[in-house]
């Protein structure tokens, strides 16, 4: 984990199962590692709205805990831009899991408040990547690869994951998309 060079704020971008928690979860070991006073914050954005996730989430906690023991877990699914403000300090590297579940809560009415728009949603959290005092890790999932939906409400959602990812990699110093377990760097350097 050495070898991993620590951003001032990174995007790592990718498909399911594509590795990008993994990747989030190595940089935070390698940031952890650099010394005994770094911090490492894991803010988790899922809601338990089933059986199913509730397992998910739950596996995910046991997980983690195993391969970062010092990351400390924070459950904000809404007031996310809050949440890394909160939390941010220069010895402190914020892990935000995922955008994704985030946009979801603040765009749909049955699960938040329906409240947020595309540009809000970005414009909060480039705002928050700038005030954030210590390294971000923003994870995202890229799902605008696919065939286009058929429902409007699902096109309106990819569109609006789309231009949140774009203004959040303009606002990080390095975008990765993961595939396959494998980093891909799109901005900045490795």
């Amino acid at each position: 984990m050495a070898e991993l060079r620590i951003a001032r704020s990174e995007l790592i971008l990718g498909g399911q199962k594509s590795g990008k928690t993994m990747r989030a979860e190595n940089l935070a070991a390698a940031w952890l590692d650099q010394s005994p006073q770094h911090r490492a914050v894991y803010i988790a954005t899922a809601q338990a709205w089933d059986e199913e996730m509730r397992e998910r989430i739950a596996r995910h906690q046991r997980q983690r805990a195993e391969r970062v023991p010092r990351m400390t877990t924070v459950e904000e699914p809404v007031e996310l831009a809050h949440a890394i403000g909160q939390h941010s300090r220069a010895d402190t590297l914020i892990v935000v899991d995922c955008l994704t579940l985030w946009l979801t809560a603040r765009l749909m009415p049955a699960v938040g408040k329906g409240e947020g728009t595309k540009n809000e949603e970005g414009a909060s959290i480039a705002g928050a990547l700038r005030a954030c005092a210590g390294p971000i890790v923003l994870i995202s999932n890229e799902i605008g690869l696919g065939v286009i939906p058929m429902g409007k409400d699902v096109r309106t959602f990819v569109d609006a994951l789309g231009g949140l990812n774009q203004q959040a990699a303009a606002a990080c110093e390095r975008v990765t998309l993961m595939s396959a377990g494998l980093p891909l760097t799109l901005k900045g350097s490795s």
